[in-house]
């Protein structure tokens, strides 16, 4: 792969690395460029290539979604934790009355 300057390159490398963390993300990038370059050349139209494309960016859209909401709780979770706030509550010892 041709690079046209030292910063784009770099740009490849981080976006490659961070894609490692989320397979699901590195694999809906995948099949977009599939798609994109109709590496199975399966798609004749230019309707079908848009269909798939769009339902792609959908399921991609829930995955990015998936994991933001993990790492959202991991943090919430861990910064609790710290916090030591995380603890049960005693249930009341009310009737009801």
């Amino acid at each position: 792969m041709r690079f046209r300057s030292k910063e784009a390159r770099e740009t490849a490398i981080e976006i490659a690395e961070r894609l490692v963390r989320y397979p699901e993300l590195q694999s809906g990038v995948e099949e977009y460029l599939d798609v994109v370059e109709n590496s199975d050349g399966d798609v004749a139209k230019a309707d079908e290539a848009e269909a798939r494309l769009v339902d792609l960016m959908r399921r991609m859209g829930r995955d990015a979604m998936q994991a933001w909401a993990e790492r959202k709780n991991e943090k919430v979770t861990m910064e609790a934790d710290k916090r030591g706030d995380w603890g049960r509550k005693e249930k009341k010892g009310s009737t009801g009355r």
